[in-house]
């Protein structure tokens, strides 16, 4: 049971590392410092329906499946 908890924890990992890798920034650079940067845009208005919005989740569900792993797997030793 430990094997098995430990390689699906380092699946985890690997996978919780290539999507918070895939994420763009959230920081707009020089261009939102020198216009504000806080414009309304149909963009920023339906940022919960957009593939960064998916991504964001996917990394917090990743997250507390590797905590949980990490958890479970301090308890069967």
């Amino acid at each position: 049971m430990h094997t098995f908890l430990l390689i699906l924890q380092v699946i985890i990992s690997i996978l919780l590392i290539a999507i918070v890798l895939v994420q763009p920034g959230k920081t707009n650079g020089l261009s939102g410092f020198i216009s504000g940067g806080s414009a309304e845009s149909f963009y920023s208005r339906n940022k919960s329906r957009t593939s960064e919005a998916m991504l964001s989740k996917l990394t917090i569900i990743f997250a507390i499946i590797f905590a949980l792993l990490c958890i479970a797997q301090n308890l069967i030793k």
